[in-house]
């Protein structure tokens, strides 16, 4: 399955990302909100994997699912105190549904053809995506 084609605004910066049809390059997608336990516990290891990647074969992105998220501010203070890797701010819901997320943490894998290879949800272990994406690389 193709995945949806998206532009979102970066949550800290004042410039906007576009998904193209055809990345070139592997997407790691991860959908998440502030107050959710699990993402609290994934996010750390997302961004050890940001930090050990090499950006010319894979992108990593996360996206703050502001319809669910309590307060922006909160948003924005985890991203800032917690996440160097490039951080985007949904529109309500609108990108976290057309993905068909059903909760947070959820991450897509996109290869570079932009067919969506993975879709793990809120119960997948980091170790399930590592896999998948060392299969993908």
């Amino acid at each position: 399955m193709k995945a949806p084609v998206f532009t979102l605004p970066y949550l800290t910066e004042n410039d906007s990302y576009t998904l193209p049809e055809k990345p070139g390059k592997l997407i790691i997608l991860t959908f998440w909100t502030s107050w959710c336990p699990d993402s609290a516990v994934d996010m750390p290891k997302k961004e050890q994997l940001f930090s050990s990647l090499n950006t010319n074969d894979v992108e990593m992105l996360t996206i703050n699912v502001a319809g669910r998220e309590g307060e922006r501010e909160a948003a924005v203070a985890y991203k800032e105190k917690f996440l160097t890797q490039p951080t985007l701010e949904d529109d309500g819901t609108a990108v976290y549904d057309r993905f068909g997320c059903t909760g947070v943490p959820t991450t897509v894998i996109i290869s570079p053809d932009g067919e969506i290879l993975h879709h793990f949800g809120d119960d997948a272990s980091f170790m399930e995506i590592m896999k998948a994406v060392g299969e993908a690389v």
